[in-house]
Parts: C-alpha cells; structure tokens; sequence
C-alpha cells in the first residue's frame, strides 16, 4: 500500500500550521514564499506529470506569458506538461530579491511580492 497520499496530507497539515503561525505575526518574505513555491511543484512533478497548459486554462487558472506562448504553439501534450517557471528567470529573481524587478501578469513570482 503506497502511503505517500498521508505523507503529502500531513506535509501540508504542516505547511498550513506554519502559514497560520506566520500570518499571525508577520508575512514571509517574498524570497521565501518564491523558494516554497518552487519546491512544491518540484515535488508535485515527482508523483506525475503536471496538468498540461490547455487543461490548466480550462480549469480556470491564468496562464502567464510564457505559458500562454508555449499552450497556444503547435507542440504535443507532453511539451504541455513542462514547467515554464523552471526555466523561466523569474523564478530566479524571485527567490534571489525581495522585490524582482518583474512586472508581467499571472506570474506567482511576481504575486508573492504583493502578499
């Protein structure tokens, strides 16, 4: 029986106690929350693929520039399935500067910084 399900659950059990404690007495830092986020999908890609760019749109999330570039382009699925931000520069500035110098829409790296 493959118990990785309660891992993830109390993981984020965790992770949601941690977030209460920090909203209780101050935000985290934008650099932290960038870092968080990062490990997360990576974690996330380590149990399957990801959802793929046309699905993620059709659920209603917005899509950033690079990801709406690479879901309109004439590639198969599994180019679909790839992470933009893994490769993307504002992953980097993110977790490198408190406040990166990025401006575009729907970026979680740029959101961070305003939360």
């Amino acid at each position: 029986m493959n118990d990785q399900p309660m891992q993830d659950e109390l993981f984020f059990a965790e992770i949601a106690v941690l977030e209460d404690a920090l909203e209780a007495s101050h935000c985290a830092p934008s650099r932290l929350k960038a870092r968080i986020y990062s490990s997360l999908v990576k974690r996330q890609q380590l149990s399957g693929p990801l959802l793929s760019l046309n699905r993620t749109k059709e659920s209603g999330r917005d899509l950033c520039v690079f990801e709406e570039l690479v879901q309109i382009l004439p590639v198969g699925e599994r180019a679909k399935r790839f992470n933009c931000c893994s490769v993307c520069h504002a992953r980097i500035l993110g977790e490198q500067l408190e406040h990166p110098p990025i401006f575009w829409g729907n970026c979680p790296y740029v959101a961070f910084r305003r939360e």
